[in-house]
């Protein structure tokens, strides 16, 4: 393996463009994507090849319509008020329940990146929500902004909607489809684990201020909980769950559809009044970032699989030890997802699950997805760290990535564990 070879060459211009520009120009993460496969394409001898910049621009368009609908659809519940009354109602119902309440909080903070893809949209909605709910329980601000983060980041990976899977599912061609039980083994015990030490000790002791819990709860519940208020999610799971459990009858209506008609369910929900179309130009406006990155991400691998760097860089990956490969994706790929864990699931991801076809590749991809998801606590970007600090109050983000370390590295070895016996935890799921 030789890094000297013309496509060695190209994947060092490629790669050290793109962090260039990241970087030091401190370019948009799409513009740095599209600045690098544009510079890879050139340094490759094919020039400008319109064709495929415009065919790597709108490879992930399907995943593209799914987030941009489903903020919508985030943006939509948020507004009638059915975020808060359902974390009211959790919180009511478990308040005499230290375990189920954490479990039921950490549930509520995954939500939105559930739904969207995108931790940042999960901190700045419903973990916004929760921050001042967990500070008044009794768990410290640190603790709190710490939860919000790792929560945000499992609930980016867990099921329906995964981006990095997706992008690492569409470099190989193998579709979005079967994900989602191995996304649930990947994110579930960490989940679960973060509620267990960072929220369930505070709880136990109920060492928050019970008069200002309740004022804020009543708050929170200004839009009662009903089956009407209800509406928008369960629309949603009903039409999900019929086209999976019933095809042969059932429209395939697809999941953008899907989001909207629920969304403008939202209207009639009794909930409180807003106006769809300004919900619906906010969402996009938030959403255009990420947008941005998933365009970036397809020229960059449409234009890698052209000069042959995507090939380099499987052969190379290939040619490691077993234990040199697992070393090099719990290292290699979040901290390249400091940059963007779109990126690194792109430019890492794909090769890592070409080098490990041996292995089922759906719980291979989730695996790696995960792994992927932690390069959102990388400083210096640090996109969920970093929110999660704004959202309690902490100029320090510094404080909050240091009790993260501890859930990042158990993340991690996880996703290590599920890639080694992929096989055997694929055997044991129905």
């Amino acid at each position: 393996m030789d890094w000297f070879w013309p496509e060695g060459f190209y994947t060092i211009v490629m790669v050290g463009g793109f962090v260039f520009g990241a970087f030091a120009l401190k370019l948009p993460i799409a513009v740095a994507l599209s600045a690098a496969a544009v510079l890879g394409a050139l340094v490759g001898g094919e020039w400008f090849p319109v064709r495929h910049i415009v065919e790597g621009m709108f490879g992930y368009l399907d995943t593209i319509l799914i987030i941009a609908t489903a903020m919508i659809f985030m943006k939509s519940v948020q507004r009638s008020g059915l975020l808060e009354s359902l974390a009211a109602w959790v919180i009511r119902k478990f308040r005499r329940a230290p375990l189920m309440l954490s479990l039921g909080l950490i549930f509520i903070i995954m939500a939105p990146g559930m739904i969207t893809g995108s931790s940042t949209a999960a901190v700045l909605t419903t973990g916004a929500l929760v921050a001042p709910v967990l500070m008044k329980l009794g768990v410290d601000r640190i603790r709190t902004a710490a939860v919000i983060a790792m929560g945000a980041i499992y609930g980016m990976i867990a099921p329906p909607v995964n981006i990095p899977a997706m992008i690492i599912g569409g470099g190989i061609d193998m579709p979005y489809v079967g994900f989602a039980l191995p996304l649930l083994v990947c994110t579930v015990p960490l989940a679960v684990f973060t509620a267990l030490v960072l929220v369930y000790p505070s709880l136990k002791r109920r060492a928050g201020d019970e008069e200002e819990l309740e004022e804020e709860l009543r708050r929170m519940e200004a839009t009662p909980l009903s089956v009407r208020l209800m509406l928008p999610v369960l629309l949603m799971a009903v039409l999900m769950t019929g086209e999976q459990l019933l095809p042969s009858v059932w429209p395939a209506l697809g999941m953008p559809v899907i989001f909207l008609l629920a969304s403008l369910s939202a209207l009639v929900s009794g909930g409180r009044r807003f106006d769809f179309l300004d919900s619906s130009t906010e969402a996009l406006d938030d959403a255009i970032p990420v947008l941005g990155i998933l365009m970036g991400v397809g020229m960059f691998i449409q234009i890698m699989t052209l000069i042959g760097v995507q090939g380099f860089l499987v052969v190379s990956v290939l040619a490691l030890p077993a234990w040199l490969m697992y070393l090099g994706i719990a290292t290699s790929i979040p901290l390249f997802g400091a940059v963007s864990a779109f990126g690194a699931a792109s430019v890492l991801g794909v090769p890592f699950l070409l080098a490990l076809l041996g292995r089922n590749e759906i719980m291979v991809g989730s695996a790696l997805s995960l792994i992927a998801g932690l390069g959102d606590l990388m400083p210096p970007t640090a996109l969920a760290g970093i929110f999660a600090a704004q959202v309690v109050g902490e100029e320090n983000y510094f404080k909050v990535l240091r009790v993260c370390s501890l859930h990042g590295v158990a993340t991690a070895a996880w996703g290590i564990f599920v890639i080694a016996y992929a096989n055997e935890i694929m055997g044991l799921l129905p």
